[in-house]
């Protein structure tokens, strides 16, 4: 089994990128982490920043892929937030982490905040991560539609995140097999690319940069002046060559 990979990142309308990625392959397996900061003046690049290195030093560690091991990283690093907030200048900072760690035929996740995770098999999507937000919550309460989570006024407003005392993130794992995929995605992207959208551009492109080449085409059409950072990891999981 192989497994490709494409990332990008861009600052969108904003003075400062800070959302944070990384993609990494060794013995540990393949590690996929992106991090979307909140505090402003830079000091949520430094929560992201500290997130993704944190989490990813802990993979290494791994030799499988297990969602109780990605959440005790997420909390590792969701304390090495808490340690830093005691410089004043980085007192509000926070930041959405997920995490995707594939060894093997075996796929763990792990997450906190609205940075999303698509899980894609059989041609379909198998798997959505449930967003820690206001809005996600009146959603599952019946109070709005799916598709007014991409407008609610509540959707900023998170639940969970790491730099909080109690970030809570959730994870879970599965097997994987040739032609399953992943997404992982910062709110800036997935608010202007609906669900459709991305099984549709997945299921027509034949590698990781022609799927995240697909979807940005759609982002650059819609995004708004000032729009917010937007970044996105692609995984394909294929047949060993």
């Amino acid at each position: 089994m192989r497994i490709t990979a494409y990332s990008y990142t861009n600052q969108g309308g904003r003075e400062h990128n800070e959302d944070s990625v990384r993609c990494a392959f060794g013995e540990a397996g393949s590690v996929f982490l992106l991090a979307d900061g909140l505090g402003g003046h830079g000091c949520g690049e430094v929560a992201s920043r500290m997130a993704v290195d944190s989490i990813y030093e802990g993979c290494t560690t791994l030799k499988t892929a297990s969602a109780e091991m990605l959440l005790t990283l997420m909390n590792d690093a969701n304390n090495r937030i808490l340690n830093a907030q005691s410089s004043p200048e980085q007192s509000d900072m926070r930041t959405t982490a997920v995490a995707l760690h594939i060894t093997d035929q075996r796929a763990a996740w792990a997450y906190a905040g609205d940075s999303r995770l698509y899980h894609f098999s059989g041609g379909q999507i198998a798997h959505v991560t449930k967003d820690h937000s206001v809005t996600y919550r009146k959603y599952m309460g019946g109070e709005i539609s799916y598709m007014d989570i991409y407008h609610d006024d509540d959707r900023t407003r998170l639940m969970r995140v790491l730099g909080k005392e109690n970030c809570r993130p959730e994870g879970e794992e599965t097997e994987v097999a040739p032609g399953d995929a992943f997404l992982l995605c910062s709110d800036g992207f997935w608010e202007y690319v609906y669900d459709e959208e991305i099984l549709i551009d997945f299921l027509k492109s034949e590698s990781p940069a022609q799927w995240a080449r697909n979807m940005l085409l759609r982002h650059i059409r819609r995004a708004a002046p000032g729009n917010d950072n937007f970044s996105l990891i692609t995984v394909f999981v294929e047949e060993e060559t």
